[in-house]
């Protein structure tokens, strides 16, 4: 009998959407973008400049490096709300928690161009059939993410269609 298991490891993509299942997450979408992976992967790792334009509900939010890959973030919202994350950002992969939340975002090449994933999530207990009740909406705002992540890489590029 075999008991050695497969080694092989999830792409960025993969491992998002193996996330946002383990969690409920309210909000997952993924899509492919006819631009190149440095292009979108510009936008997802510039996490203080483009962050507030991605997501609607950060008003700031600010790295303190650490010299690696983890790092914690503050993010200030538009109505007062605070919360500090702990960040891992690596080349096609980004992933922030509080205590309450899990936001995430992933990128890998895929044809011509790159398939790029957002996820959000809660991490209360019991909020799984809230999460399930907010998917349609989270759905939405996440295509809403990725739509908005392409025009600021076209923006990058200079050639944006306003």
């Amino acid at each position: 009998m075999n008991t050695h298991w497969p080694t092989a490891s999830l792409d960025p993509v993969r491992r998002l959407r193996v996330m946002a299942a383990g969690l409920n997450a309210a909000m997952y979408a993924e899509a492919h973008l006819d631009l190149p992976l440095a292009d979108i992967w510009a936008i997802a790792e510039d996490l203080e400049g483009e962050l507030p334009y991605l997501v609607p509900t950060i008003r700031d939010f600010r790295c303190r490096p650490t010299g690696t890959d983890r790092f914690p973030a503050d993010a200030s919202g538009p109505l007062g709300h605070a919360a500090r994350f702990d960040v891992v950002l690596q080349p096609g992969w980004c992933l922030m928690q509080t205590r309450q939340i899990v936001g995430g975002m992933a990128a890998v090449e895929e044809g011509d161009g790159c398939r790029f994933a957002v996820l959000g999530a809660l991490r209360r207990p019991g909020s799984a059939s809230l999460q399930k009740a907010l998917r349609p909406l989270g759905r939405t705002r996440g295509h809403l993410m990725i739509e908005r992540a392409a025009q600021r890489a076209l923006i990058r590029r200079g050639r944006a269609t306003t």
